[in-house]
């Protein structure tokens, strides 16, 4: 491999998570010269992160360094900074960091949670899309669990002991069994002085079933395994306002609650709404099936923030189609170089796979549905062989057998106040 000549075209990709890393490196054996930004260091696996919240991984297990995963890409140049706005017709990149220039640009822009506009949610509840936010709801739940053996009153100590987590999706499934893991069968043996009974978990869906992009059999599942693992999972249960103590549901229900998890909803990252594009479903920019944003070829959207506007339903905003649409995108990039109109995207979707604590899971593979532990040791693997660096995979793989075999979570730490 030979890193692109002076003349070479540049191409400035925007974002260093599923999409843009996969951008990045599809190109790396073609005659452009490559200038991938993020406001990280670092590329994040975010399935994982609701382990990180619920004290089973260290965040440095679920992260890798860009320039380490992208080192002997010798056409490629890492650059941290906040992307601040695009100018089109400029054809430049504003940073804190300065304007970068662009021949074509790959907008990997990531999503973050939506809040729907419900009171309080955004400023008191937890969402969880990156480190910090893993970490913070760490720290609040174990934190409660400290302050609850010196809380006296009986009505506080039970909101302390309250955990709600909004939105029956992939994450609010896991989230919730995986809090009820942490407290049955971990935090109660460091705090024999609590009342098992005061400590609730609610998974609250607005909807009538979990998990509503899987068949019926396996949302079933779903709710009976977080049910067997006492969880409370609540239908019908559309959350209107939250203050930091209590949550109040559509029709009066109020619920003392101490923590708040929002795993209700994701749209596009907040710079997606202020470039100046239509915008479509979740403040997604729209683009052609080529990915293309329209009146400006040379400009690509993926993963989170695209919306295929050909008539369809909005894709997922799952990682699988971002990493799709980065082979894409950088496909039809190469075909601009040489002159030739780019092709259409097509998603073809792998499946889905949720779990729901040890030995439990649910999948959708190819058309197949399975549950129990079959479908947890895929889940294992398939999330085992996705990190990147061997490292991080053995770190991972260290954290959870210590877990499955001694009923453990190493990173019980509260590291700020």
């Amino acid at each position: 491999m030979s890193a692109a000549g002076p003349e070479a075209p540049t191409v400035v990709i925007v974002g260093a998570g599923f999409g843009g890393l996969r951008a990045a490196r599809a190109l790396g054996r073609a005659p452009v010269r490559v200038i991938l930004l993020d406001r990280h260091n670092y590329h994040l696996f975010q399935p994982l992160l609701y382990q990180v919240a619920t004290a089973g991984l260290e965040p440095e297990g679920i992260a890798r360094p860009v320039r380490a995963i992208l080192r002997g890409q010798r056409n490629l140049e890492f650059r941290m900074a906040e992307v601040q706005g695009v100018d089109l017709d400029a054809r430049t990149v504003r940073t804190d960091a300065g304007d970068v220039a662009y021949d074509h640009l790959v907008l990997a822009l990531g999503g973050e949670t939506n809040f729907y506009g419900v009171e309080g949610a955004a400023r008191h509840g937890f969402g969880l899309k990156d480190v910090d936010d893993a970490v913070a709801i760490r720290n609040q739940v174990l934190r409660c669990f400290e302050e609850a053996t010196l809380e006296a009153d009986a009505a506080r100590r039970r909101a302390l002991l309250t955990f709600v987590v909004v939105g029956g999706g992939p994450t609010g499934v896991e989230m919730a069994g995986a809090f009820a893991e942490l407290v049955r069968v971990v935090l109660v043996k460091d705090y024999p002085r609590l009342d098992l009974a005061d400590v609730r978990i609610l998974l609250l869906e607005a909807s009538s079933r979990l998990l509503a992009a899987m068949p019926p059999r396996l949302s079933a599942a779903a709710a009976d395994t977080l049910g067997a693992k006492h969880v409370e999972v609540c239908f019908g249960a559309a959350v209107e306002a939250y203050d930091g103590s209590t949550a109040r549901l559509r029709g009066g229900e109020t619920i003392p609650a101490r923590t708040l998890v929002w795993a209700a909803g994701v749209r596009a990252a907040a710079l997606a709404g202020t470039l100046g594009l239509r915008t479509g479903p979740q403040g997604r920019v729209a683009v052609t099936p080529t990915l293309q944003v329209p009146g400006h070829p040379e400009v690509f959207v993926i993963g989170d923030a695209a919306w295929v506007d050909d008539g369809g339903p909005p894709h997922p905003m799952m990682a699988p189609v971002a990493l799709q649409m980065a082979r894409a995108a950088a496909r039809n990039i190469m075909l601009a170089v040489r002159g030739r109109p780019g092709e259409a995207f097509r998603f073809r979707d792998p499946g889905s796979l949720a779990t729901i604590g040890r030995r439990a899971a649910v999948a959708r593979v190819h058309g197949l549905s399975f549950t129990g532990f079959p479908a947890w040791v895929v889940w294992l693997v398939v999330h085992l062989v996705q990190l990147i660096g061997f490292r991080n995979k053995l770190v991972v793989l260290i954290n959870w057998a210590w877990d499955y075999f001694f009923y453990d979570r190493a990173v019980r730490l509260i590291t700020r106040r």
